[in-house]
């Protein structure tokens, strides 16, 4: 009978030579590698292309858009600088009739109006109606004559006085309030000072009218029996 103990055997470990790798390791590594890729391709889709052609794509896209917004933009921008045709006609009108107007009551003060013979048809009236119970000469011309001439150089005045304010307004206009694009046109100046003159003159010869230094009032003779 063998009383020797039998022996068991242990697996043996073997370690791999040098400059060999072990099979798990590199599976290991191809895993890791290929996560590293995935990770790369979704976090960059679109590689860059040196041609560029999406990026490029999308640029060239939007170049005539803006090429079009700024052609529209200069088109706007003529349109702002062509003078509308209803501002040019509508410009000055106010200024020129107010000047037509002065140059109008220059004339008048000038050659007299209606209402001025009227005025002195009234004076008359009533210097005969206070005469017509007895006065001198003198007091009749006065009555009947003098106060018509003096009411009509009057009423002239007022009118040569109108005609000056007003084409002075006309002149001194765009000096006062908001300033304007365009200047005053030149008719409409010439016009004011026209009834400007007008008005200067027809104040003067009124003046010289009622204060009787031009012309002065008929004197009534001494009777011959007196």
């Amino acid at each position: 009978m063998n009383t020797t103990p039998s022996k068991t055997t242990t697996p043996s470990t073997t370690t791999p030579p040098a400059g060999t790798t072990d099979p798990a390791e590199g599976s290991a590594d191809a895993v890791t590698e290929e996560a590293t890729a995935q990770d790369s391709l979704v976090k960059d889709p679109a590689p860059k292309d040196t041609t560029g052609t999406p990026s490029d794509a999308a640029d060239s896209g939007t170049v005539p858009d803006d090429l079009a917004g700024q052609s529209d933009d200069d088109d706007d921008d003529d349109d702002a600088l062509e003078p509308d045709p209803f501002d040019e006609a509508r410009h000055g009108v106010g200024a020129g009739a107010a000047a037509v107007v002065s140059a109008a009551l220059g004339v008048v003060a000038l050659t007299g109006a209606w209402t001025g013979r009227v005025a002195a048809e009234r004076e008359t009236l009533i210097g005969q109606i206070q005469t017509s119970g007895g006065g001198s000469a003198a007091q009749q011309i006065s009555e009947i004559y003098g106060d018509a001439w003096h009411t009509t150089a009057l009423v002239n005045g007022v009118f040569a006085v109108l005609a000056l304010l007003v084409g002075v307004f006309v002149l001194v206009r765009p000096a006062f309030g908001a300033p304007s694009e365009r200047p005053q046109p030149t008719w409409v100046r010439a016009v004011a000072l026209a009834g400007v003159a007008l008005g200067v003159l027809g104040v003067l010869i009124s003046a010289g009218m009622y204060f009787d230094l031009f012309v002065s009032l008929p004197t009534a003779g001494v009777p011959a029996g007196g």
